[in-house]
C-alpha cells in the first residue's frame, strides 16, 4: 500500500516536493488559502484553486470542493487541492506522513502528532518539537539537508544568487492595495519596466530579463510584499520547469519520509 502524505501549501516548493513524492509512488494531497500568494504560478499546483486545474510538468492537480472529492481524486492518480488552511482534511485522510511547506517562515499550527512522520520545510521548526524533521530551504552547502534534531537556518529574506543577482530579481510591493499585473509570466522585462500596479501605483522590475513570477490579479498586498521575480538567465523554459531548489527540498523531504517511516 503506497504511503499517503498530506502536504500543507501548493506554492513552487511545495509543488516540488508533491512531484517528488508522486514520482516516488505515494498518494498526495495538498492545501492551500482561498487566494494563494504564489509567485511562480506556472510551477505551483496552488493555481488549481483559481483555475480548476493545473498540471506541473507531468501531474496534474485538480481543485476539491470537499473531502470527499479529495480522495475520489486520489483514486485517479490526481492531486486534489483543497481550501483548507487548518488541514481538516487530515481527519478523513489519516495520512501517513504530513509536510509543512506553506513557508511562512513560522508555525502555523503544525504539530508533532498530526501525523505518524512530520516533515517541516524551512525556517520556524523544530525537530523534536513541533516535526520529527525539517528541511533546509537556504541555498548554498546545506540546502535539502535534513536534519532530524534541532531547526533550519534563520530566515535572512535575502533570495539566493540567479544569474549572479539575488535581492535584485525579487519585484515588490510599493504600498499596500490590490495587485493587478499588465505582463505576463515568460515575458522578457527590461529594468525598471512596469509589469503591474498597486491601485495606481506602479510596480517596476529592477534588472532585465525574463518576468519568471508574478502575483494572480485581485491579491492583497501589503508594502515590500514580494510580487513578482525576474530570472537574468532569460531562459523561457525555466518558467516551466520545477526549480533545482524545489527539487533540491524534494529529496530531503522524500528521505525524511521514507528514514522515518521505518522507525514508526
Amino acid at each position: 500500500m503506497p504511503l499517503t502524505v498530506l502536504i500543507r501549501g501548493a506554492g513552487d516548493i511545495a509543488s516540488g516536493i508533491a512531484l517528488r513524492l508522486y514520482h516516488a509512488g505515494m498518494r498526495v494531497a495538498m492545501t492551500e488559502i482561498a487566494k494563494p500568494t504564489t509567485i511562480r504560478r506556472t510551477v505551483a499546483f496552488s493555481e488549481a484553486v483559481i483555475s480548476g486545474r493545473q498540471t506541473v510538468e507531468d501531474v496534474t492537480a485538480q481543485y476539491a470542493e470537499n473531502h470527499e472529492e479529495a480522495l475520489s481524486l486520489m483514486e485517479q492518480g490526481i492531486i486534489p487541492v483543497l481550501v483548507d488552511p487548518e488541514g481538516l482534511i487530515r481527519k478523513a485522510l489519516s495520512p501517513d506522513a504530513e509536510v509543512d511547506a506553506i513557508l511562512a517562515k513560522r508555525n502555523l499550527g503544525t504539530r508533532i502528532d498530526d501525523a505518524p512522520v512530520v516533515v517541516g520545510v524551512g525556517p520556524g521548526f523544530t525537530a523534536g518539537a513541533d516535526c520529527h524533521a525539517v528541511v533546509e530551504t537556504m541555498r548554498g552547502h546545506t540546502l535539502g539537508r535534513v536534519f532530524y534534531t534541532g531547526s533550519a537556518l534563520p530566515n535572512t529574506n535575502i533570495p539566493g544568487l540567479i544569474g549572479g543577482f539575488a535581492g535584485e530579481r525579487v519585484i515588490r510591493a510599493p504600498a499596500d492595495g490590490i495587485f493587478h499585473g499588465i505582463r505576463q509570466i515568460g515575458d522578457m522585462v527590461g529594468e525598471s519596466e512596469t509589469v503591474g500596479y498597486v491601485g495606481e501605483i506602479p510596480v517596476k522590475t529592477t534588472i532585465a530579463g525574463m518576468l519568471r513570477g508574478l502575483l494572480a490579479d485581485g491579491i492583497s498586498v501589503t508594502k515590500g510584499m514580494k510580487s513578482g521575480d525576474v530570472d537574468p538567465r532569460g531562459k523561457k523554459e525555466y518558467c516551466y520547469l520545477v526549480s533545482d531548489k524545489a527539487l533540491a527540498v524534494a529529496g530531503g523531504v522524500l528521505e525524511a519520509i521514507l528514514c522515518l517511516s521505518e522507525r514508526f
